[in-house]
């Protein structure tokens, strides 16, 4: 006996990407986009246990986007048609699978779009399942005292910019006219936070496969406020991705900073390098550019992370020659350096400034 629209795989029957296809929706149902957050019982998840979580999810639907190290938007309007559960149901089997499977607890946001999937997601402890009804009512009544930094893409320069003008919550920002945003913030990006602080957000769930990464991490022994002590951990950091890559014979197209605050959040940056690298000086000042570029004040730091991503194969990648001396130099001790590593160990030798290799490093 067939059944349409599905394949069996390991005697468990899986629905097919064309059975749940978002082009027919459950009438009635638009909630229906999830962001996943999860929880590693260590504190930090391996890419190994990231990437088995991330085949739950689509056991579940095939339209899955990969937010790594530990996140995931997925779109469940076709499963919620196939499979006849609505979203807060589909979201509670994929969290007992998670702590059933992985001993990974996940916090789920559901909404109508990622931004505000994201924003129910954080709102309150982790460990649940949060649904933001549909309808312009409910959304304007969550988002209004939501303060300016709880937007996703609104770092702490653009909320200090806001704030400097009265704008220190969503629900103002989204009273406030467009011209005044474009005129603070520039066009594009105070278009954007107008749309993103009214619960407008377009961007669809792209399913994707995760781009192979490699990522390091510093995690503070105090909360660090001092702007050079972070700059030393982000050179350590990336002096290790330079070896690691080299070392795998990989090289990267982009470079990711994550900062984790003492109230637990955090903020992001990401860098494309003009041309695939693994040269340890490039990783260097592309992470103190992306430091730069949160414009940190008063901060207190918990942790930093580095993560070089869209790897590829480095023998395969083009470089740009160059006349510069310096860096042909330059790479020449690299690779000195990295025979010296192999040879003795990877802490036998690194860059004078960086912290201590007795520090906490992950």
């Amino acid at each position: 006996m067939s059944v349409r629209g599905v394949v069996r795989a390991g005697g468990r029957v899986v629905p097919t990407r064309s059975a749940l296809r978002n082009d027919c929706p459950q009438p009635g149902v638009r909630t229906t986009v999830l962001y996943v957050h999860f929880h590693a019982p260590e504190g930090a998840l391996g890419e190994e246990a990231y990437d088995g979580l991330l085949a739950l999810l689509a056991e579940v639907t095939p339209v899955v986007e990969a937010l790594p190290p530990d996140a995931a938007l997925a779109e469940v309007r076709g499963a919620v048609r196939y499979f006849g559960h609505d979203p807060a149901e589909l979201a509670t089997l994929l969290r007992v699978r998670a702590l059933a499977r992985y001993g990974a607890d996940c916090t789920i946001g559901i909404a109508n779009n990622p931004t505000l999937a994201r924003m129910v997601a954080r709102d309150g402890p982790p460990g649940a399942v949060r649904t933001l009804p549909d309808g312009p009512d409910a959304v304007a009544g969550f988002m209004a005292r939501k303060p300016v930094a709880a937007l996703p893409g609104v770092g702490p320069a653009t909320a200090r910019a806001l704030c400097a003008y009265g704008l220190d919550s969503v629900g103002r920002v989204a009273e406030a006219p467009l011209h005044t945003l474009e005129r603070i913030l520039g066009a594009a990006a105070g278009r954007r936070v107008h749309e993103r602080a009214r619960g407008i957000d377009p961007t669809p769930v792209t399913p994707d496969a995760r781009a192979r990464s490699m990522g390091a991490e510093h995690r503070f022994a105090t909360d660090e406020l001092d702007p050079d002590h972070r700059r030393r951990a982000l050179l350590a950091l990336a002096d290790g991705l330079g070896a690691r890559l080299r070392g795998s014979g990989q090289v990267a197209q982009g470079l990711k900073l994550t900062v984790r605050y003492a109230d637990g959040s955090s903020s992001t940056r990401a860098k494309s390098f003009a041309e695939p690298t693994a040269h340890s000086p490039d990783l260097i000042a592309a992470a103190y550019a992306l430091h730069a570029a949160l414009a940190l004040q008063r901060a207190r730091v918990r942790a930093v992370t580095l993560r070089a991503e869209r790897l590829r194969d480095g023998g395969a990648a083009a470089h740009q020659l160059s006349f510069d001396p310096a860096d042909e130099k330059a790479r020449r001790v690299e690779a000195v350096i990295d025979r010296a590593r192999a040879r003795f160990g990877p802490g036998v030798v690194g860059p004078a400034a960086a912290l201590d290799r007795h520090d906490d490093v992950a």
